[in-house]
Formats: C-alpha cells, sequence, structure tokens
C-alpha cells in the first residue's frame, strides 16, 4: 500500500523544526530530507527514521521495523511523531549523525576545439 501525501506532508510538517525539510518519491514510497540527507522513509504511512545512537538517545522506547521487505531495521516513530518539538529534535540529531550526501561529479568541461586556419 502506497503512503498517502496527506501522511508525508503532515509528517514533514511535524519535523519542519529540524532544518530544512522536505521529501521525495521514491520507489512508490517517500524518503524524507533534512538538510539534504536522507533521514528517514515513509512506507506504508508509517514514520521509519534512520537508526543512529543520537536519535535513539532521544527516543522514549525505541520500536525497530523494516520499512520494506528485505530491508534494514529502522526506528519505527508513532507516538513520538504527535510532538513536533520532540519529533524535530530527533530528526535533527539523526541528521547530525549522519555523513554529508556524496556530490555528484558534474559533467566533464568540453575541450576547446581550435579553429584551423589555413595557411596561404
Amino acid at each position: 500500500m502506497a503512503s498517502d501525501i496527506g501522511f508525508v506532508e503532515y509528517v514533514c510538517e511535524q519535523i519542519r523544526g529540524a532544518g530544512r525539510v522536505s521529501h521525495r518519491r521514491m520507489f512508490g514510497e517517500f524518503a524524507v530530507y533534512c538538510d539534504g540527507k536522507v533521514v528517514a522513509l515513509v512506507c506504508d504511512n508509517q514514520f521509519f527514521l534512520k537508526p543512529t545512537a543520537p536519535g535513539k538517545a532521544l527516543l522514549d522506547r525505541v520500536k525497530e521495523a523494516q520499512p520494506y521487505p528485505g530491508a534494514k531495521p529502522y526506528y519505527l516513530i508513532d507516538a513520538q511523531l504527535d510532538d513536533a518539538e520532540a519529533a524535530a529534535a530527533i530528526v535533527r540529531a539523526t541528521a547530525d549523525a549522519l555523513p554529508a550526501p556524496k556530490v555528484k561529479p558534474g559533467p566533464k568541461p568540453r575541450s576547446s576545439v581550435k579553429a584551423k586556419t589555413k595557411r596561404k
């Protein structure tokens, strides 16, 4: 079952205090970004936070679950999502603990083509 865009927007609204929050559709579900880093997934209208030690330290209780079959366990955030300030703090701590995204190389610059001149 795919997630509803309304739920994804609710999640992003709740965690907006964490930084620059956005979402992107991926494989029929959604990835949630904070300051350019993927910090969570929304699958089947559930919020799955990437596991990090700082994020875990801020959770009341830790419930791990797979966002999709074959995935590594993530932290399933449910009741904590209703407290926007706490949810934003957990997401911020998670984003801070994750490495910066790899920079994709841009296109190679074109070599300058020198016009051939005819000698007389």
